[in-house]
């Protein structure tokens, strides 16, 4: 075998290595195009768009926490207690809607504030910590709603409509991305979160906070979880008690689909976005397959058993 020949298959395995999830979600696309024309439709395609956002935007502020070698359990109820508290802001307490999308933000923030203060200075392992806060968090939402649903303000259902042809869960997910890249490529804070998950001991020698950082991703996680709620209760133009229930898990799939390591030190934005597209259009070309809800989880869950598999034999390889 020549050196040329060699060198295509070590570009092509670290290819696929680097690239997997979006190497599968367009033969994903291509299989669903060939078993339905339903799905390479522009309506249907804005409707995946659609279904991604909120996932996609929670899993964006996931991500600083994972590639810290973290985890938070907690960002559906987040996302539930932030719609809630926005809408209960101009509907119980009638004070201006202008400022609901702010409330709603400063309260996906704090929750997280107050898990990364459990987790870095209550030296609770982070699992506990987010597994603590989803079951107050939830409660605090059922607490303050009574177990009704509440109306948004205007400023919260303008988030579920659109600009122009596009959807404005969308053009969210977008400018979220974006910015949510730039900040763990090219800031302090996520050089410092790479560090972190990389090797912690080596980032306390080397001078890094680590507990600051601990700190400062989970409140990333919350904002950018309070901003799903809200997306989510602008869609339905109501907070519910139940809102994103079960989320975190799709949110958790979506980055270790999309290459993200549950040891930490590894994670990408992009590769976020793929492994949500991944986890959308598994379910929106399963229902135009009519294949039942039931089955659907199934798949989800092999979907997500052989994206964390294929990361423990990542590892083992970089290892060895």
């Amino acid at each position: 075998m020549s050196a040329a020949t060699t060198r295509r298959r070590l570009d092509i395995k670290s290819f696929l290595a680097n690239n997997g999830a979006l190497v599968g979600l367009v033969v994903l696309c291509l299989a669903l195009w060939a078993a339905t024309p339903r799905f390479l439709t522009g309506p249907n395609l804005l409707n995946v768009g659609i279904q991604v956002s909120t996932i996609a935007v929670m899993a964006f502020g996931l991500t600083f926490v994972i590639v810290a070698a973290g985890i938070d359990l907690s960002v559906g109820s987040v996302a539930a207690l932030s719609a809630m508290v926005s809408a209960y802001w101009v509907g119980d307490l009638a004070l201006p809607g202008a400022w609901s999308i702010v409330v709603g933000l400063a309260v996906g923030a704090l929750c997280g504030l107050v898990t990364g203060v459990m987790s870095a200075y209550g030296k609770l392992p982070t699992f506990i910590a987010s597994l603590a806060m989803l079951t107050i968090v939830r409660g605090l939402t059922l607490v303050i709603s009574d177990g009704r649903p509440i109306p948004t303000s205007d400023s919260v259902a303008f988030l579920g409509s659109s600009l122009g042809p596009v959807p404005m869960p969308i053009v969210v997910m977008v400018v979220t991305g974006l910015i949510a890249a730039f900040v763990l490529n090219r800031t302090v804070v996520g050089k410092n979160a790479f560090a972190v998950g990389g090797n912690i001991e080596a980032a306390r020698l080397s001078g890094i906070p680590v507990k600051r950082v601990l700190v400062t991703v989970f409140v990333i996680s919350g904002l950018f979880a309070g901003l799903a709620g809200m997306l989510l209760a602008g869609r339905l133009e109501s907070a519910q008690p139940t809102l994103a229930t079960g989320y975190e898990l799709d949110a958790i799939a979506a980055t270790v689909i999309g290459g993200a390591s549950l040891a930490g030190g590894v994670g990408r934005i992009t590769g976020t976005l793929i492994g949500a597209l991944v986890l959308a259009v598994i379910r929106n070309g399963l229902n135009l397959l009519s294949v039942s809800s039931f089955w659907q989880q199934v798949v989800i869950g092999v979907v997500i058993a052989l994206a964390v598999g294929f990361d423990v034999l990542r590892r083992k390889n970089v290892r060895h």
